[in-house]
């Protein structure tokens, strides 16, 4: 099977599964609060994946739309502070990103702080800047508040834009929320870009337990790994900065498949 097919063939198994709506998905799992699991998949992994719990999935349906546009913008200090800490797996660490749904015509702020705990916390508000790539006073202020260090904002700058398709699912048993994430793209401010129409990036969001849908990856062979879309993408764009954790990864999974190109 092509990969056109296959991935005729993903969008065929999210199409036959029974839809929800967005204010019921999120009285169900509404996860601001989570511990996330992240497994790198192909597209007919992903497929089979989806035929093994079909009866227990819910796909969240927009105005008749199961998959969504999302184009985000990371933000990082000139010395790279937030990829560093990521690299190395501080367990306290921060990330800071704008988040473009394409579909809807709406960018949000985002603040994502990892605890030491082990749990993610994302706190988000709607952008006040016209510019998903700049930050107004009001957007300094909701960064400095969050990371609790004044004049930190201000000294950030767009580093890396990343673009996919997203799909998501509830699962009905346990209320765990599952994202699929294909078509991957990234691109640095200098124009260069680099993309994929064969990798994805599936994420479970729950609490600290295992999910059904984690338990089901685990009996089809897949284990979680430690993938960073903003750490994975600045290395693959700039292998001069510290992989780390995610050299393995880059290595057997992400290099290979994807296709360079400069922005025109």
């Amino acid at each position: 099977m092509n990969p056109v097919d296959v991935s005729m063939d993903l969008d065929a198994v999210v199409a036959a599964l029974a839809p929800i709506g967005l204010p019921e998905l999120d009285s169900v799992a509404a996860l601001q609060h989570r511990t996330e699991r992240k497994y790198v998949l192909s597209l007919d992994e992903t497929a089979e994946l989806l035929r093994r719990m079909g009866d227990e999935l819910r796909s969240l349906e927009i105005e008749g739309r199961r998959t969504f546009g999302y184009e985000s913008i990371y933000f990082d200090t000139p010395d790279r502070r937030f990829h560093r800490e990521a690299a190395t797996g501080r367990r306290a660490r921060s990330k800071v990103r704008t988040r473009s749904y394409t579909d809807a015509d709406a960018t949000m702020l985002e603040v994502k702080a990892k605890n030491h705990r082990n749990e993610t916390v994302k706190h988000r508000a709607p952008l006040r800047s016209s510019d998903p790539a700049v930050f107004d006073g009001d957007d300094i202020d909701f960064v400095d508040r969050l990371l609790h260090e004044r004049g930190l904002a201000a000294t950030l700058e767009p580093v890396l834009r990343t673009g996919y398709r997203r799909t998501t699912l509830l699962h009905t048993g346990d209320g765990a929320r599952l994202t699929i994430d294909r078509d991957l793209s990234f691109a640095d401010p200098t124009g260069h870009r680099i993309e994929s129409a064969g990798i994805v990036v599936v994420e479970t969001k729950a609490g600290p337990g295992a999910t059904q849908v984690d338990r089901a990856l685990w009996s089809l062979g897949h284990r979680p790994v430690g993938m960073s879309k903003f750490g994975v993408g600045m290395v693959l764009l700039d292998p001069s900065l510290p992989s780390n954790k995610w050299h393995r990864l880059i290595r057997r999974r992400f290099d290979p498949a994807f296709e360079r190109s400069v922005l025109t």
